[in-house]
């Protein structure tokens, strides 16, 4: 089978699981990239490129090419797990008999921890926008569903007015692979979401606007952002994902346990909530070396 009728298969096989269109593209990129290099590699043409072809050795050869470009780690990972899926796939549906990359071995990554706020810098940015005016108050609203409730960006622009319940305090959030979970939001958030639809004239369904009454994307919630963390001088960079990781690092500072912390970011895998015990550890190091006569640095 010619590689680009498997991709299609692929790709149809991967959108039944509904995975997110980001996902989807990464796999599309990923791949057409990898044949493009495996064609010349086979001495055939790229529309003459058929899977059942493809070996380890060109696999290795890709791979080693992207590591003397200089391509981190973290990508040539990323971009070998396409491989993984799409030759899964490939040998489950029996279109071919060997998987080249089954003895392929993943890069080593560092496991780099998130950046976080401190509780006076959030109480900063949640004091930065202008709360009389009808952009000012979904400003506030936005922080306030960010770090008080930990949302993704893509989840975030994605709500409905209907999706906050304000009698039970609790929030419908439509995450990756549009899994649905309910998570508590804050009084905060729903005084903000109140003022915030006070303030509106407007017969929209969709939560968060802007000026010219349509959904706001996630590019214009970044762009927000930067505008309230230049209002305030604070000297960080400050993205919407690091609001994210500083709810997590401040609820388990705070003791909740991991399993809840895992359910209200809506992870899979536990694993991938680990990370932020490792933060706060760190963070509690930091303070004991600051803090304590005999830990202080020279």
């Amino acid at each position: 089978m010619l590689v680009d009728q498997a991709l299609s298969l692929f790709d149809g096989y991967q959108r039944s699981l509904n995975r997110s269109e980001h996902t989807l593209i990464a796999y599309q990129t990923d791949l057409i990239q990898f044949f493009n290099f495996a064609a010349p590699e086979l001495n055939v043409s790229r529309d003459d490129l058929r899977a059942q072809s493809i070996d380890l050795f060109v696999v290795r050869s890709f791979l080693g090419l992207l590591a003397e470009a200089g391509i981190s780690r973290k990508s040539i990972a990323r971009k070998l797990a396409s491989l993984r899926a799409f030759f899964k796939f490939l040998s489950k549906e029996k279109i071919i008999d060997k998987n080249p990359v089954l003895r392929v071995a993943s890069p080593k990554l560092g496991r780099k921890l998130p950046h976080f706020l401190y509780l006076n810098q959030v109480e900063q940015l949640l004091h930065a926008p202008d709360c009389t005016t009808v952009l000012g108050a979904r400003d506030q609203l936005i922080l306030e569903l960010l770090y008080g409730s930990g949302l993704r960006v893509s989840e975030l622009v994605k709500l409905n007015i209907k999706d906050i319940d304000i009698d039970s305090s609790l929030i419908r959030i439509k995450g990756k692979g549009f899994k649905e979970r309910i998570i508590p939001i804050t009084r905060y958030a729903i005084e903000a979401y109140r003022s915030y639809l006070n303030l509106r004239s407007d017969q929209s369904v969709a939560l968060l606007l802007n000026y010219q009454g349509t959904r706001l994307s996630a590019r214009s919630i970044r762009r927000i952002l930067n505008k309230l963390v230049e209002k305030i001088s604070l000297e960080q960079h400050v993205h919407p994902h690091m609001l994210r990781h500083t709810f997590a690092t401040h609820l388990l500072d705070g003791g909740a346990d991991l399993r809840t912390v895992q359910e209200l970011l809506g992870h899979e895998k536990l694993s991938s909530t680990q990370i932020y015990t490792h933060l706060t550890r760190e963070h509690l190091k930091e303070v004991y070396i600051q803090a304590h006569p005999r830990a202080k640095r020279s």
